[in-house]
């Protein structure tokens, strides 16, 4: 039986990697991360992160991308 930990992007530490589960967010956010390619279903790999409230970069796919804390928050990943 295997166990799997969902976290907030941002509880993630850096260079972990997880699937996304799900996007809490009104449909603006979820459409601009939709955009960039951060949707359930796809892999992403966090970077790094600035102390306290600071932007979190992410890895999806082949591109970097940095999003907001507040943005972060609320994606939720299955950790591997």
């Amino acid at each position: 039986m295997s166990r799997t930990k969902q976290l907030t992007l941002r509880q993630m530490r850096a260079g972990q990697s997880g699937t996304v589960v799900q996007v809490a967010g009104g449909r603006g956010m979820v459409s601009r991360l939709n955009a960039l390619g951060i949707r359930p279903g796809r892999r992403i790999t966090k970077v790094s992160s600035m102390f306290m409230r600071g932007p979190v970069t992410v890895r999806v796919s082949q591109s970097q991308i940095a999003i907001g804390f507040g943005m972060a928050n609320r994606i939720l990943v299955e950790v591997d």
